[in-house]
């Protein structure tokens, strides 16, 4: 096993560059890890990925907090949001975007229907440990979630559209 992983970090590491390495292992941070931490995943050195960790957070990608004398680095969820909601505008149609909302708007009525709340907070109030409708809890955040970002992408394809007029 230990084999086939270093085989393959050691592609990883051949068909990237060291930015392109800390760009990414910075996406998938979600909570505060070191410049060190993340030189660690990112196969490189610790001053290069303080040095690309700066650039990616000026470039909007990751945020810093300061913990004594540390810096610590993640993601920066805002950006992600917005690059989700151009690709989305980007990738489908405007009719695409408007019959996915309204699936989405049916689904959540479905669920709605079924379980006979307003929210999945609600349904897993209610749900006992081990108890059917787990999932859909999950599902329904997800349908919710999901519905967000394309609405959000449909008014700011409409923007577009009027600024572009």
């Amino acid at each position: 096993m230990n084999d086939v992983n270093e085989q393959v970090k050691s592609e990883w590491k051949a068909e990237t560059t060291a930015r392109e390495r800390v760009r990414e292992v910075l996406l998938e941070t979600t909570e505060y890890a070191t410049a060190a931490e993340i030189a660690d995943r990112a196969l490189v050195s610790e001053p290069t990925a303080r040095k690309f960790l700066n650039e990616l957070v000026e470039d909007g990608v990751g945020v810093t907090d300061r913990e004594g004398r540390t810096t610590r680095s993640k993601r920066h969820e805002h950006r992600l949001v917005q690059d989700r909601i151009e690709e989305l505008r980007t990738e489908h149609t405007h009719q695409e975007l408007v019959d996915a909302i309204r699936e989405m708007n049916e689904r959540i009525q479905e669920f709605r229907e079924t379980y006979g709340v307003e929210r999945p907070e609600d349904l897993a109030v209610e749900l006992e440990p081990g108890e059917e409708g787990w999932a859909d809890v999950g599902r329904w955040r997800s349908t919710r979630q999901n519905l967000a970002l394309a609405k959000a992408a449909l008014q700011v394809d409409e923007a577009h559209r009027l600024v572009e007029a």
